[in-house]
């Protein structure tokens, strides 16, 4: 299994069972083990490997352990401090990592409560862990060019001295990345005004500031909008499709069954956040069963396709999100009849995982013709 594909495979298994968490304990069990093993590559049962309640007496804080040290050659090299799966990270969770910091030749700290790991280092002065970390990966909201710089850590390239290189160029935009997307959730009186001075010529008063905040907020989401727009056509524009006749246009819709649906895709489709959202779903889904870059996606007017192989001969399921009253998932039977089933919200999708999994098996061991 590739590298992403397990970031995928236990961000499934995040999202399936975070909520079921109750305890550290279990956290530890169900999602931070497996991501030492399966991810880092590092024996969990190897004390050589991997020390669980690491002690190193500090100070008057005598038999204070961290929850997990990964060892290279008999020396620690990453501190791992884990929280209960529902807990939100602070700052304040990590009072055992920056006492050891200071104690063990460790250079990487993580906080982690399973779903979201902090990555801290000692950028600011030597020895001293950073109250900021340098990396922040969340698996379900993965920033996939933050999955290169993880790989470093992992057991068969461990590459210390590169992450550190990069990590404080990674801190700064990390943070300045999470800052712009707060703002364009939540804009700022700062964010409205900066925007504000540029479009309106008048003084900025309190009524104008209430005028221009949801026009500011709406303006983020139309852009955001039309920048995943601009890569969907992009990609579908890169994708080999060369350009043919009317004739052979004719000839193709003719020699080949297409749904009808299918054919009537044009310029008026707009591709929504939410559907890009619940395709994301299906293909972590899916991907238990495939590698993820072979789910793809087709909008049309009527619904948005999700296809295996990118081959409409291949449905895996429909997202039917165009109705303002209702949303519904569609799912196929083996003989391609398509059964609508009603969503209150994107998290019901999982209810119907066990039915994703079957249709892409089905094509998987009864291969149909491109």
């Amino acid at each position: 299994m590739e590298f992403e594909d397990k970031l995928a495979a236990l961000a499934t298994k995040v999202r399936n069972q975070r909520d079921a968490i109750q305890t550290e304990e279990a956290t530890k069990n169900a999602f931070i083990m497996p991501f030492i093993s399966t991810i880092l590559g590092y024996d969990v049962f190897n004390p050589l490997e991997v020390v669980p309640e690491f002690t190193a007496d500090v100070g008057v804080k005598r038999g204070e352990k961290v929850d997990y040290a990964i060892m290279r050659d008999s020396e620690v090299q990453i501190l791992i401090e884990c929280k209960r799966s529902t807990d939100a990270l602070r700052i304040e969770h990590a009072s055992q990592l920056f006492r050891y910091f200071a104690v063990t030749n460790a250079r990487i700290a993580v906080l982690t409560n399973g779903q979201v790991y902090q990555f801290y280092t000692d950028l600011d002065a030597p020895n001293r862990m950073d109250e900021k970390p340098f990396l922040v990966l969340d698996l379900l909201d993965l920033d996939e060019t933050l999955v290169p710089e993880l790989r470093k850590l992992t057991k068969e390239v461990f590459d210390l001295d590169s992450v550190i290189n990069a990590a404080e160029e990674l801190k700064y935009v990390g943070q300045i990345k999470r800052l712009i997307a707060s703002q364009f959730k939540a804009p700022e009186d700062d964010w409205i005004k900066f925007f504000t001075q540029r479009v309106y010529d008048r003084s900025i008063t309190q009524r104008v500031r209430e005028q221009f905040a949801p026009l500011v907020l709406k303006a983020g989401v139309q852009f955001l909008n039309e920048q995943v727009n601009d890569r969907l056509k992009t990609a579908l524009g890169s994708s080999g499709y060369s350009a043919i006749s009317p004739t052979q246009a004719a000839e193709a819709v003719t020699s080949e069954p297409i749904a009808e649906e299918d054919l009537a895709r044009d310029t008026e489709i707009e591709t929504t956040l939410e559907e890009l959202e619940g395709y994301q779903i299906v293909k972590a889904i899916a991907c238990s069963e495939v590698k993820p870059q072979r789910i793809a996606q087709r909008d049309a007017k009527s619904y948005f396709a999700i296809l295996l192989d990118d081959n409409n001969r291949k449905p895996i399921a429909r997202l039917h999100f165009n109705s303002k009253k209702q949303k519904y998932l569609g799912l196929f039977d083996a003989d391609k009849n398509e059964t609508r089933h009603t969503l209150t919200g994107l998290d019901d999708i999982y209810q119907h995982a066990d039915s994703i999994r079957s249709a892409v098996r089905s094509y998987l061991e009864s291969p149909v013709d491109a």
